[in-house]
């Protein structure tokens, strides 16, 4: 029995000013892949470019979902921002891999990775001010 559901958690964390870690859990479809894109641009449009997604929790990803990272990714770049996937679950890799999501955007085995990685190259970002740190 297959179970759909219209639900996707999304959490946001800013990590920064200009960086904001997004926690997704569930299934990214056709019937989720819109909440994704609405608060991950929502968040750009607030003048935060760079995205971590945080994909520990996501179980399905479908050619919806996949359409909506690649869109997510340009909305990033046309901010003069990035986006970086993390925590891919192993049964997703191999579709990240295989349709070339990899190449496009850098993939990383932990959000602190995708952070460092992130600073390392050369991206500014106060911490405090306007957004919260969590940790």
């Amino acid at each position: 029995m297959t179970n759909v559901t219209d639900t996707l958690q999304l959490t946001v964390r800013y990590a920064g000013d200009r960086t904001a870690v997004v926690s997704v859990a569930g299934d990214v479809d056709l019937h989720t892949a819109s909440t994704l894109r609405e608060q991950a641009l929502a968040v750009v449009a607030e003048g935060v470019p760079h995205l971590v997604l945080d994909l520990a929790e996501v179980d399905f990803v479908d050619s919806t979902g996949l359409s909506t990272l690649i869109r997510v990714l340009q909305a990033t770049q046309a901010a003069d921002g990035s986006l970086r996937l993390a925590d891919v679950p192993d049964r997703l890799v191999r579709m990240v891999t295989m349709t070339g999501i990899s190449q496009l955007m850098p993939v990383h085995t932990t959000v602190a990775d995708a952070l460092a990685a992130q600073h390392a190259d050369g991206t500014p970002d106060r911490v405090g001010g306007g957004g919260a740190t969590a940790g």
